[in-house]
């Protein structure tokens, strides 16, 4: 199992049950019926934390509205049963407004990562800790707004899917370059590395919670969450949502984490960057047979002497460098197959760092009374 210590949650109105993961989980019971007889949707709400402290706050607020049964559009039946914060070790106070906020709502359940290990193995942290019917995932910077949770139900239980993403019917608020970057990584991705238009990935998801609870607890090293929720899920759905601006906050993302996820995105989907590496290395066989028939036919039907120069360098230069690319490619492949085999965590869960020995270092440590 790639995600090491994974979270188990207890409650007074559930029955324990065991899941793939290994540990023990919960099923609803009498709870699972609202007073008038309706089937009750317990959601999960997984938000994982890096930059938070000024924005999380404020979602709290809207997602405390549904903590109660609440309707859908459609007539369904749904309430949010838990909330769980993951703590990424953002550079921010994001830890402190955790923990302030856990003490606070009862529904709030704060999850602690031994380091920081990025947006997606934090969200299956979230996930394998949580024990829902459903599980919604989203941001924490408010771009999200928790209000569309039942729109998503509905549109799940309609079209009997098991995971439905968010689909934006407004510009993203980013940049021109990166919303740009965005829908050609996405198009690059349906086109060349899957072959199915299943391209539309959004941070802003719901999915069925005996699959993201699985996906947690089998996905390794180095995996994209999307990729992995579409190796074990049927066709997905998507809802139309309008993203809200996300204020003056920085995004977390820079260029270089940017390039490395759609580079964790590209190795993740199996083994077609393989095979175009291979198609790579026909197209350059193939032209150089090309070539060597040109130069043949041009050597016995004119009197022009081929000036082979500088068409050699070129064909090393580029056979040069399609080889050595072909060789990362495949060399990336292996590191993420070693790394699996030696067992490299996804994600570590642990307790508060502030509740144990590092969180006492000054209280009673050298220099102290």
């Amino acid at each position: 199992m790639s995600g090491w210590g994974v979270g188990c949650t207890r409650s007074s109105h559930d029955l324990r049950v065991a899941d793939s993961s290994g540990c023990t989980r919960l099923g609803a019971v009498s709870d699972s019926m609202t007073e008038q007889g309706k089937m009750l949707h317990r959601i999960s709400i997984v938000v994982p934390v890096y930059q938070g402290e000024h924005t999380l706050a404020s979602l709290v607020e809207e997602i405390a509205l549904l903590t109660v049964p609440t309707p859908t559009a459609n007539g369904h039946e749904f309430q949010v049963v838990e909330l769980l914060l993951v703590n990424d070790h953002g550079p921010d106070r994001s830890d402190e407004v955790i923990r302030e906020l856990a003490a606070a709502h009862d529904f709030i359940r704060p999850v602690w990562l031994s380091r920081n290990f990025g947006q997606h193995p934090a969200t299956l942290a979230g996930m394998a800790s949580s024990s829902g019917d459903w599980i919604v995932t989203m941001d924490e910077d408010g771009q999200h707004d928790p209000a569309d949770i039942g729109n998503f139900l509905d549109v799940a239980l309609t079209q009997g899917s098991q995971l439905v993403y968010a689909d934006p019917v407004n510009r993203p608020p980013h940049n021109l370059l990166r919303n740009g970057s965005s829908r050609l990584v996405k198009w690059f991705f349906s086109t060349f590395l899957t072959g199915s238009s299943d391209g539309t990935f959004q941070s802003y998801r719901l999915v069925l919670g005996e699959i993201g609870r699985s996906v947690a607890a089998y996905s390794g090293s180095g995996v994209y969450l999307d990729v992995a929720m579409g190796w074990v899920t049927g066709p997905t759905a998507s809802c139309p949502v309008r993203l809200r601006d996300e204020g003056a906050r920085r995004s977390g993302y820079s260029t270089r984490r940017l390039l490395s996820h759609f580079w964790r995105l590209a190795l993740s989907s199996g083994t077609r960057g393989l095979r175009m590496v291979s198609a790579l290395g026909v197209l350059f066989a193939v032209g150089g047979i090309g070539y060597a028939i040109y130069l043949l036919v041009a050597h016995f039907t004119s009197d022009a002497t081929t000036q082979g120069w500088t068409s050699t360098m070129v064909l090393v230069l580029v056979s040069t460098g399609a080889i050595l690319f072909s060789l990362g490619v495949i060399a990336e492949y292996v590191g993420v197959a070693v790394n699996m085999a030696m067992g490299k965590p996804l994600y570590l869960i642990v307790g508060d760092a502030k509740d144990g020995p590092l969180g006492r270092v000054g209280q009673n440590g050298p220099g102290t009374s």
